[in-house]
């Protein structure tokens, strides 16, 4: 149960040797977010995310062990990148190791709808069209919100 915010590559296959360990439990999930080529509006050829350090770690192991505690986890990580990525990078990495698929699925989707609107991680694009900051979007306050509300199990 352990987060990670690092500037360099995540090695998927480590991270999740580390997260089953000799034992996978009954159900292990997880989510790999990369760098798209676009956004909603136009192309985007790098991305650079910057990062309050203290307050981002304090979140992001919040938002893990409240994902433990409601899907009764065995074990949970959490690795996110800062600087500056290139299209196709690994930026986020999640995974969750629970008694049931369901929970561990759910785990891993409620860390990422909570990180994509708690943690404080200010992304801005480079593109052919120049810099532009990523706002926040209404299809992730949304996904949030129903976490709050207890619509998603």
């Amino acid at each position: 149960m352990s987060v990670a915010i690092q500037s360099e590559a995540i090695d998927v296959a480590a991270e999740y040797a580390q997260l089953v360990g000799g034992r996978p439990g009954a159900a292990v999930a997880t989510f790999t977010g990369y760098v798209r080529d676009h956004s909603d509006q136009h192309a985007v050829t790098e991305l650079e995310l910057e990062h309050y350090p203290e307050m981002a770690h304090k979140v992001l192991e919040s938002l893990g062990q409240s994902a433990a505690e409601r899907f009764g986890l065995s074990n949970w990580r959490i690795v996110h990148r800062f600087g500056r990525l290139a299209v196709s990078e690994t930026i986020v990495w999640v995974g969750a190791v629970a008694d049931h698929r369901g929970e561990a699925i759910s785990a891993c989707e409620l860390m990422m709808d909570t990180l994509k609107t708690d943690a404080p991680f200010w992304k801005r694009e480079q593109g052919p069209a120049g810099e532009q900051w990523v706002a926040s979007r209404d299809t992730d306050m949304a996904r949030r919100a129903r976490w709050r509300s207890g619509e998603a199990q």
